[in-house]
């Protein structure tokens, strides 16, 4: 088996052309077609259905073109994960953080950190909570910043893992201002009413908080969702134009909230739910690498914990 063979699989399925591909793999297609059949050897089984114009996989051809994309993908990934750490060197700290943490909180907290430990060099890797979680136990990454909730834990088992407490963070329903200051959309709507609600995309952390809200509510919220996305970005640019009301980080919203641009759609204490903002780590006694830079930042928020009760330790 050699992964050329794969990538030349996935590019006839996406062409369903032989001179196609070769053309786009560089080849030429005697030698293209050579490498398929390759492929159907190892295989045991015919992947390409011949007979048919265009070409058409046969169905264990499809299974092994999904198949195929997961086996590359995750190869890239290896790839890219080992040049990261090749390209960052020791000196650099590299953060896994979900995409709203990545722009809210992020910033500020290492401009805190310049401030008060020392000039701090660090590489950012923006992913959805789920994708940073598997970052660090992938070994991609030397620390991880996510939202905590008990409705919500990640997966990452304390005898391997350990985390510090950086802070809070309130999850709440905003909504573009009309004229007098009020809320275009309110929570609850009122009775015969639909709110148009902007929603986190299926599978998001965030997305799962909202359903947590909604579904502790005393009376339903009458949310009818018109658009959805798993960044907590794209949901704040469409509440400022006005096309719906969103659940954000209220730390997201904080200068729409002194401009005028959004306001509270529900009363404070409403409708709402506080997360924890954690930050993770290998256990030295079983990380695969730990990077002095790394080591000395826990170090410092540690001895922060233990001096200030905004950080508080745990496994």
């Amino acid at each position: 088996m050699e992964t050329k063979w794969l990538e030349d699989f996935i590019s006839l399925a996406e062409t369903r052309s032989f001179s196609r591909s070769a053309q786009l793999r560089h080849i030429t297609q005697p030698a293209f077609s050579r490498r398929i059949q390759s492929l159907e050897a190892w295989a045991g089984i015919d992947l390409v259905d011949r007979s048919s114009y265009p070409t058409c996989l046969t169905p264990a051809g499809e299974t092994l073109h999904a198949q195929a994309l997961e086996i590359i993908g995750s190869l890239q990934a290896t790839r890219n994960m080992m040049r990261s750490h090749a390209a960052a060197g020791a000196d650099v700290v590299e953060f896994a953080v979900p995409h709203s943490l990545a722009f809210t909180f992020f910033p500020h907290w290492v401009m805190d950190l310049r401030q008060r430990f020392a000039a701090l060099k660090s590489r950012l890797i923006a992913l959805n909570v789920h994708d940073a979680a598997m970052h660090l136990t992938e070994g991609g990454c030397d620390l991880l910043l996510a939202y905590h909730h008990a409705s919500q834990p990640l997966p990452l088992p304390p005898e391997r893992y350990e985390m510090l407490t950086l802070g809070v963070e309130t999850l709440a329903a905003y909504a573009k201002a009309d004229a007098n200051g009020e809320p275009l959309f309110r929570v609850p709507a009122p009775p015969g009413h639909r709110v148009p609600f902007l929603s986190y995309a299926s599978g998001a952390y965030l997305g799962r908080m909202v359903e947590a809200i909604t579904r502790l509510a005393p009376t339903p919220l009458n949310l009818e969702s018109i658009y959805e996305t798993d960044m907590a970005e794209g949901l704040k640019a469409m509440a400022i134009e006005g096309h719906g009301l969103a659940f954000l980080p209220t730390n997201s919203v904080a200068r729409e909230l002194n401009a005028g641009r959004l306001v509270r759609a529900a009363p404070p204490g409403l409708h709402e739910v506080t997360m924890e903002i954690r930050i993770y780590r290998e256990r030295p006694e079983v990380a695969r690498h730990t990077k002095p830079a790394a080591a000395a930042l826990w170090t410092f928020l540690s001895e922060s914990a233990a001096a200030a009760p905004v950080l508080r330790t745990g496994t």
